[in-house]
């Protein structure tokens, strides 16, 4: 046989083993609520081709070749025990596994490693809970695709309805259609159909009322049969306590803010201090993409090493806000055509830090410049250390904390020399640590964090909501295996 044919060979095992994976995946998933993960990364709902790739991936992150040979006795494994509602990441049970010297079979290390979600110990489903989206716009419509996505066994979070000001003719025929194709982000996973007579949407068999109002107290959820329900708030239009109170109408006892809040407002980072949020406290914002994006690695960064002070520089792909071509606006810069030009302006995110990162004593600056690209957008932060080191030990530290940290469902790490912006499209972290960008001089470091602001960003706003809705599932193995 020669090297194309044994290589052609390989491949083929490796496609039917991928595909022998899918349904195993698809029924913890369904009956189990169990999210099967590879390095932070699903693998619900992915194609042989996506499971065989994101395998591939794992040797950018961990340094070594990880094969579906090497997962699926893992997957295996998880058939046999009683589960309940959880995250498990086959990626590192296998790495963990690799480096245990105890001598157990794989049967006896999986339970060993998912004990707290099974048996006595796990959570029991429960009913669900409802979510509504006010707003259905770029951040509204990639919410609703992960609410859908993330639907599993009916017991976690429920898309129930959208409210928008009414559009016109077709108007929910036409909504539909955006939730239905996106040019940045691609084809629905799914099937949409629309019932125009009852004003929903069904979208992979969950049924979304679409509401008309113009203002939330025209709302009555309870009518609709929604309950206890969290708003999520994607329209930006209220951003203080006392506006975004107008959302907290009969159904609704949750609002959540998908920009940065204003006042009294909590400004949460899920991974950093979503574990603040006190219980009784009804709203609080996601503050905003690039405050997700550099809030988890300064935490990580001056955990181990100490900031002094930092300056972020976001390089932003340009957004709504922005014009297509020269006309008013009441910023100076932002009128100016979005497709064409660089434009500076401002950013919150530096100064939004404070109210994430209390602890962190150190000041820190920003600016921002937005060029012509959709979606995708770079932090470089610039920070100086509390001690001196070298490249080889930050990106060493930051490659361990996107892998085995509390912080590994925010920050991704690349070394990948050829990295470009498009890349990152539809990365679910908060952030991706570009390791050949990467700069260190004593104690001064640079890192380049690359982020997908719309949908990076949508995956942050869903775990806060999951962890106030009491659906946020704990992952397994945890960093202490």
């Amino acid at each position: 046989m020669t090297v194309n044919e044994d290589s052609f060979t390989n491949w083929k095992h490796r496609e039917e083993i991928a595909e022998s994976m899918i349904p195993i995946i698809g029924k913890l998933h369904r009956e189990r609520d169990v999210t099967v993960l590879l390095h932070s990364r699903s693998l619900v709902n992915k194609s042989v081709v996506s499971i065989l790739k994101t395998h591939r991936f794992a040797r950018q992150i961990a340094g070594v070749e990880l094969s579906v040979t090497d997962t699926l006795p893992f997957l295996q494994a998880l058939t046999t025990l009683d589960l309940g509602p959880s995250q498990i990441d086959i990626g590192l049970l296998a790495e963990v596994h690799r480096a245990d010297d105890r001598g157990l079979t794989i049967a006896e290390f999986t339970a060993e490693a998912v004990a707290g979600a099974t048996g006595a110990n796990k959570i029991e489903g429960g009913e669900g809970r409802d979510v509504v989206l006010y707003g259905f716009g770029r951040i509204g419509r990639l919410v609703a695709r992960l609410l859908i996505e993330k639907a599993g066994s009916g017991n976690g979070l429920r898309l129930r309805a959208i409210v928008v000001r009414g559009g016109g003719d077709q108007d929910i025929v036409k909504r539909a259609s955006l939730l239905r194709r996106d040019s940045i982000h691609g084809q629905f996973q799914g099937t949409i159909t629309v019932d125009e007579a009852n004003s929903t949407i069904v979208a992979n068999g969950n049924t979304i009322k679409v509401i008309y109002a113009n203002d939330p107290s025209e709302v009555d959820y309870t009518a609709y049969g929604i309950k206890n329900a969290i708003l999520i708030d994607n329209t930006g239009k209220w951003r203080d306590r006392e506006g975004l109170s107008t959302h907290l109408r009969p159904g609704i006892d949750k609002v959540v803010l998908t920009a940065p809040g204003k006042g009294d407002v909590p400004n949460i980072v899920h991974g950093v201090n979503h574990d603040t949020i006190k219980p009784d406290e009804q709203i609080l914002s996601c503050a905003s993409c690039t405050t997700n994006a550099i809030v988890p690695p300064l935490k990580a960064m001056d955990d181990e090493f100490g900031v002094l002070r930092g300056h972020v520089e976001t390089v932003h792909s340009f957004t709504n806000d922005q014009n297509l071509l020269d006309n008013y606006h009441k910023s100076d810069r932002r009128g100016r055509s979005a497709p064409l030009n660089m434009v500076i302006t401002e950013t919150g995110a530096a100064s939004a830090v404070a109210k994430a990162l209390p602890d962190l004593k150190a000041p820190i600056t920003g600016s921002s410049i937005r060029v012509p690209v959709p979606d995708v957008s770079i932090a470089i932060l610039s920070l100086r250390l509390g001690r001196e080191t070298d490249r080889e030990e930050v990106l060493d530290y930051l490659r361990n904390v996107s892998l085995t940290s509390p912080l590994k469902r925010q920050i991704d790490f690349t070394n990948a020399p050829d990295s470009v912006s498009s890349d990152f499209i539809g990365s679910r972290h908060a952030s991706i640590v570009d390791a050949g960008a990467t700069k260190v001089d004593g104690d001064n470091a640079i890192l380049y964090l690359w982020y997908d602001n719309e949908f990076g960003y949508s995956c942050q706003v869903i775990r806060v909501v999951q962890h106030v809705s009491g659906v946020e599932y704990p992952t397994y193995p945890s960093p202490a295996v």
